[in-house]
């Protein structure tokens, strides 16, 4: 199992430009990464062939396991206003699992208003809980995105764990 949860390679979308803070996260802890055209969300995971482990070709997981981010509170309220058609049906066709990380935020900053739109904060409040729960996509909020990196690694690790379960 060790060597198998060693192996996952995070797979990045290539429209994900602003992630810097991931990438050297990932380089600092030997964790395997590359870009790839994602149908959904912007970060996923695969496991590699490996013959040793009887994994005779690569197993994706993009249509099964996403992370949608946001970097920053203006990016998700653009996307619950103005771009809110094409966001909710890019939620209904991604896959069952996934989550929706918004860094530099939290929930107090939405509750108090701290954002630097005109996006209502009841409607603001009232569009995050109703999309958890009508695409199932927990919001996961990450105050300080130095975390992001390993936010992502050990989601997809324990995804893994339990889905080999």
């Amino acid at each position: 199992m060790e060597e198998l949860i060693s192996s996952i390679t995070i797979l990045i979308d290539t429209r994900e430009k602003v992630n810097s803070h991931i990438t050297d996260y990932f380089d600092r802890k030997g964790i395997s990464y590359k870009k790839k055209a994602l149908d959904y969300g912007d970060y996923s995971f695969m496991i590699p062939a490996n013959e040793k482990l009887s994994i005779p070709r690569d197993l994706y997981f993009n249509t099964t396991c996403v992370i949608e981010r946001k970097a920053s509170l203006e990016e998700i309220s653009n996307n619950l206003t103005k771009e809110r058609d094409r966001f909710e049906k890019e939620l209904c066709l991604a896959p069952k699992t996934k989550v929706l990380l918004i860094e530099n935020a939290s929930y107090e900053d939405i509750a108090t208003g701290n954002y630097d739109t005109k996006y209502n904060r009841k409607s603001f409040i009232a569009s995050i809980h109703s999309f958890w729960f009508k695409y199932n996509i927990p919001v996961m909020f990450m105050p300080n995105n130095q975390y992001s990196g390993l936010f992502i690694r050990e989601y997809f690790e324990y995804f893994l764990k339990n889905y080999l379960r």
